[in-house]
Order: C-alpha cells, then sequence, then structure tokens
C-alpha cells in the first residue's frame, strides 16, 4: 500500500455514536442517557463528538444545548445536517459552531436520490460553506458515499468545498464497500490534492471499518470517525475501542483516548443500546482475554507474553484462566491450586475426562463449587488430593 508518512500526527478521532450510532435500529438514547455517554467519552479523553442532528426537531436542540453546556471547553463539539436551508436554519441557533454538512457525491445517489446532476453538488457546496461561514461556523463537508464515487469528482468536491472556505472533507465509506488497499489509495490521492483535513467514516459492512480507517490514516487522513462498540447503521461503524487499540498497538500511535476506559465506555453504550456485547468481541468481548487451551494456559503461567501481544490491564482488562475440553493437566493442577486443592499431575490428568465431558454437556465452564464436586465424584475420598494450607490457597 505504499509508504507510511515518516512523522505521522496522531489522528483526531471523532466519536459520532451520539449521532451515526444512534442510527442503528431499534436505538433510540433519553437526553439523561446521551448526558452520560457525554460525561464518559469526555472523561476518556475523546478529542471530537460529533453530538446530533439539529434539524430533528425542539427535543434535539434542546439536548444539544445540555451537551454543549456539559462538555464545555473539554471536547469540541459536531452538529450533522444536510446542505439544506431547513438544516442551516437549525444549526446556527446552537452553541455548536462546527457543522458537518453532507451532501452525496456519488453518481448513484445524486442521480437517482436528488435527482440533480454533478454541477449542482459543486454549486451546492460553494454556497452552503460560504453560507455557514457567514453565520461563524467552522464546515466540514461530508462527501457522503465518497467510496461508490468516481474519484476525479471527489477530488472536485474536495477542491470545491477548501476553496469555498471548509476546513475539513469527509470522505464517507458509506455503504462500507472499501478495502484497505482501495482506500488507501485514495485518501492517499485526495491528500495529495487538497490541503485540509481529512476525515475518513468507515461503516463495516464487510468487517473492515477498523482496517480501512487505519489505511487511511497512513495514506494521509487526519480524522477518523468511530462509535463506542461500533454501534451504527446496518453493521455499524469503526469501534471507538478497535482503532484505539490498533492505533496503539499496530501503528505504535497514541491517540491520547485512555485505554483503560473503553472496557466501561463499551458496557455503559451496551446498556444504553440495548445491543449487548459479544463475548469474543475484539478488545471488549467477555472472553477476548480468557484461555482455556492446556497449551496456552501453560504458556502464560510461565510468562504471559508467550501468549499476549500487548497487557490487558492497559485496556482495564486481566487475563482470564479457565478450565475445559482443552485444559492440560497443570492448568487443572493451577485451577484447583486456587481453590486450595493440591493435585498430584496423575490426579489432574484423571479430571480432564469428567471436566471435558461437563463442558460438552452443559457448554461452559464448571463453576469453583461444580469443579469441587467434579472431584468428589472422580478421586475417592483418601486418595491423594490434598487440602492447601490457608496461606497457600
Amino acid at each position: 500500500m505504499g509508504a507510511p508518512r515518516k512523522t505521522p500526527t496522531p489522528p483526531v478521532l471523532v466519536d459520532t455514536t451520539l449521532r451515526d450510532g444512534e442510527q442503528a435500529p431499534g436505538v433510540a438514547f433519553s437526553r439523561e442517557e446521551k448526558l452520560r455517554l457525554v460525561r464518559a467519552l469526555v472523561s476518556a479523553g475523546i478529542p471530537e463528538i460529533e453530538a446530533g442532528i439539529p434539524v430533528m426537531g425542539t427535543a434535539e436542540q434542546e439536548t444539544l444545548w445540555a451537551i454543549a453546556a456539559l462538555a464545555g471547553s473539554r471536547c469540541r463539539l459536531l452538529s450533522w445536517g444536510r446542505m439544506h436551508p431547513e438544516d442551516l436554519e437549525a444549526i446556527r441557533s446552537l452553541p455548536i459552531r462546527f457543522a458537518n454538512l453532507s451532501i452525496p457525491v456519488s453518481d448513484q445517489q445524486i442521480e437517482k436520490k436528488l435527482q440533480k446532476g454533478r454541477s449542482w453538488v459543486l454549486e451546492t457546496v460553494r454556497r452552503f460553506v460560504r453560507e455557514a461561514l457567514d453565520l461563524g461556523l467552522e464546515v466540514a463537508v461530508g462527501g457522503e458515499d465518497s467510496s461508490r464515487a468516481e474519484l476525479d469528482f471527489v477530488l472536485r468536491v474536495a477542491e470545491t468545498a477548501q476553496a469555498a472556505g471548509a476546513s475539513r472533507y469527509r470522505f464517507a465509506d458509506t455503504l462500507g464497500i472499501l478495502d484497505p488497499f482501495t482506500t488507501f489509495r485514495s485518501i492517499r490521492k485526495l491528500r495529495r490534492t487538497v490541503d485540509i483535513d481529512i476525515e475518513i467514516h468507515a461503516h463495516d459492512d464487510l468487517g473492515m471499518a477498523t482496517a480501512n480507517s487505519l489505511a487511511a490514516y497512513r495514506a494521509g487522513a487526519t480524522h477518523i470517525s468511530v462509535t463506542v462498540n461500533g454501534l451504527g447503521e446496518r453493521a455499524g461503524n469503526a469501534p471507538l475501542e478497535e482503532v484505539v487499540a490498533a492505533l496503539r498497538y499496530n501503528s505504535r500511535t497514541d491517540c491520547g483516548v485512555r485505554g483503560d476506559s473503553l472496557f466501561a465506555l463499551s458496557r455503559l453504550v451496551a446498556e444504553i443500546s440495548g445491543r449487548p456485547i459479544p463475548e469474543a468481541k475484539s478488545i471488549v468481548g467477555g472472553s477476548v482475554f480468557t484461555h482455556e487451551s492446556g497449551i496456552h494456559v501453560d504458556g502464560l503461567l510461565k510468562d504471559p507474553w508467550n501468549y499476549q501481544a500487548f497487557d490487558p490491564k492497559e485496556l482495564g482488562r486481566t487475563h482470564e484462566l479457565v478450565l475445559g475440553k482443552h485444559s492440560g493437566p497443570r492448568a487443572i493442577q493451577w485451577g484447583y491450586r486456587r481453590l486450595g486443592v493440591d493435585l498430584s499431575l496423575s490426579e489432574a490428568e484423571a479430571m480432564r475426562k469428567p471436566i471435558a465431558a461437563f463442558v460438552t454437556q452443559r457448554k461452559r465452564s464448571p463453576s469453583p463449587s461444580e469443579l469441587l464436586g467434579l472431584l468428589a465424584e472422580t478421586i475417592p475420598s483418601g486418595v491423594g488430593s490434598r487440602a492447601l494450607p490457608a496461606s497457600r490457597a
């Protein structure tokens, strides 16, 4: 994909959970829930929050006023709107002075949704950017469906936005069709064409939103749109927690967001959205730092770096070791030692079969009391198993 920038500046993350995240089917946040989320995002060090859509009405505008009062100067807020007079009128009355004004740029949406032409798009960008600037707003031009647009036209739209006074172009992969290689080439060409900031807004329909966001950053994007847990329309957006971790551990870039805040943020959004977190969800899933395999557990007990690419404590997590079908005798020894029972290797070997049978039948690891019950059933009383002193248990 070409060489990355030699001295990249960390990207600015733009959290749009309150806007694009709430557009997920069946998700609706109350005002208090939005304020709880803003508090958590600000505390985590999120530099920019896309707070909502003013044209939705009085209730949304009142919430945006409350968000602005809460965030103060600790976080930059954006509002979202179309390039439409009603949207601009709703935005002008708010204390949020940065507007993301969106317009389709693919021929598909220009012709089939707007029933307009390319020249109309260019003129509309000129007009609305200038009108917004006259209102004292800073403007990002959101190029909806940029990934399906002809790239040369995307470049013309971005150039037009820059000439009109916009400070940012949002390259939206609205349908999540990009791959990292195409993303890199497109953003690199865009970066070489305009001097304004470039934001990548990736959707996850093909499961590549995080990878596409990193590719865009390496190609010159200055901002990355994210949502907590990847919440959003259809398959969602680039997940905040994945982007933060991938930047830190893959690109060796600290974007300023506290890693130890991600787990709590994830749980909060799961609660207020009604969307449970999958157990295997990277970074924040319940089982992503849990180990059962005998080889892995043995290696972790010898040295955690045998089976960790980064310390989960940096993300507010810890390794969890459980016993199951794939546990070896040393892992079983370790598990029972935690319960105050010292097993010989032969006794631990004898426990493998009943533990595996339990997990196969119940589809979960046994609890401490169940492990002790399996031990009592498997090893006759008085044969080898020894209770450890309290100081060693």
